[in-house]
């Protein structure tokens, strides 16, 4: 198949707005689950999910946590300007950036952008600090988004605490409503750690420590990867073919240990949502690289959109080996990288057997993503789904794909 040429067309299905979930149910864990098994089809309770997956399997969870990234600022003259953050400059790493104090350069979408000229957005905050003054300063343009300097009064006080104080969660824009206060909870997985993405990696919005436990009981493995989820997650494909749409860049971390136990069940692993997806897959071309030049830096391992399509095949194990040695050869506990790794059908998966995820958008990458998965059976697990009334989108329910 001739990836490029997919006509997004053939992708569509009709959602309608009474089948998208605006809030999750009051228990995550009492969602439906869709088990798709080598072409079969059935259903059950999210809470029954240990009982669907192979013994002694290995499940890769996205521990990522979503930020209040989009921050509001009102001109004198009324106008209100919303900033949104979409990832650092200065300092450039997550974790530095939100340790950050007094000031930090982001780079940002802006609403509003042609009411902002080239005069500072001036917020005053009412903490416990006392009263904290935010300034914004535009900076130059990155294609269609803004560089944005922001400085605060209060040195005390780190950049993840100030978002803290007058960030807004950024819920999905096709919720069609304003964020709140619960959202803070029920949009963040209950093992998010790691502070970084504007979406939640919503797949594992349906886990409780209760599930998590029965999983562990029934002798399967756990790891965590980071992949910070972005806003071109919610990019709409507006190209008639795929090849003209330019996937966005995300950035992952891995932990040695994690690749390390990926070799050790053979270089396959259960994904917990799409994005988990997407850095596991990703970690295949990073190694295939390195096993042909093992002197790559760093940066060179990124994965670029169509790289998957052009490689020449490598025994994943293989693979994998590859890119645990560089680590090794450079003292690395973690693996820094990103991926703009686009999956669809004419894909063949590497690493991922299994995928845990909700039911994306009609006409999306995420779509494409399943469809490789199941071998182009797409459409018969949503018609299955919408004539048995599951939830749809983040909020939704969720499904268990086993191709």
């Amino acid at each position: 198949m001739d990836t490029q040429h997919i006509h997004i067309s053939d992708y569509y299905y009709d959602l309608p707005d009474y089948r998208i979930a605006k809030f999750p149910l009051p228990r995550r864990d009492q969602s439906k689950l869709l088990v798709y098994r080598h072409g079969e089809i059935s259903e059950d309770v999210f809470s029954n999910l240990p009982h669907h997956l192979p013994h002694g399997a290995l499940m890769v969870f996205n521990n990522t946590r979503v930020i209040q990234a989009r921050l509001h600022f009102r001109k004198q003259t009324g106008a209100l300007i919303e900033v949104f953050l979409l990832e650092p400059v200065a300092p450039a790493d997550y974790e530095q950036m939100f340790q950050t104090r007094g000031r930090c350069t982001w780079l940002c979408m802006v609403g509003n952008l042609k009411k902002w000229k080239d005069e500072p957005l001036v917020r005053t905050l009412a903490l416990p600090q006392g009263a904290v003054t935010v300034t914004a300063h535009r900076r130059e343009m990155r294609g269609a988004s803004l560089i944005v300097e922001f400085e605060w009064s209060c040195d005390s006080l780190s950049f993840a605490e100030l978002l803290d104080a007058m960030g807004e969660l950024p819920i999905p824009p096709y919720l069609n409503r304003e964020t709140q206060e619960s959202d803070k909870t029920t949009y963040q997985t209950v093992y998010s750690k790691i502070k970084g993405s504007v979406a939640a990696p919503t797949a594992g919005l349906h886990f409780t420590p209760e599930v998590l436990a029965a999983i562990d009981g029934c002798a399967i493995e756990r790891e965590e990867l980071t992949l910070h989820v972005g806003a071109g997650t919610f990019k709409p494909v507006k190209s008639e073919e795929i090849g003209d749409h330019e996937m966005h860049t995300e950035f992952i971390c891995v932990q040695r240990h994690t690749i390390e136990r990926l070799i050790s069940h053979g270089g396959h692993a259960i994904a917990v949502g799409t994005t988990s997806v997407r850095t596991l897959e990703s970690l295949y071309y990073m190694g295939l690289k390195l096993k042909s030049n093992p002197d790559l830096a760093a940066a060179d391992l990124h994965v670029s959109q169509w790289e998957p399509y052009q490689a020449e095949p490598l025994p994943t194990v293989e693979a994998l080996q590859a890119l645990l040695a560089w680590m090794d050869r450079h003292h690395l506990s973690a693996l820094h990288s990103s991926t703009q790794i686009i999956i669809a059908p004419g894909y063949d998966y590497k690493i991922v057997s299994a995928l845990i995820t909700n039911f994306h958008q009609p006409q999306s990458t995420l779509l494409l993503l399943v469809s490789a998965l199941v071998r182009g059976d797409w459409r018969r697990i949503y018609d299955y789904a919408l004539s048995h009334d599951f939830r749809f989108l983040s909020y939704g329910d969720s499904s268990l794909l086993i191709p």
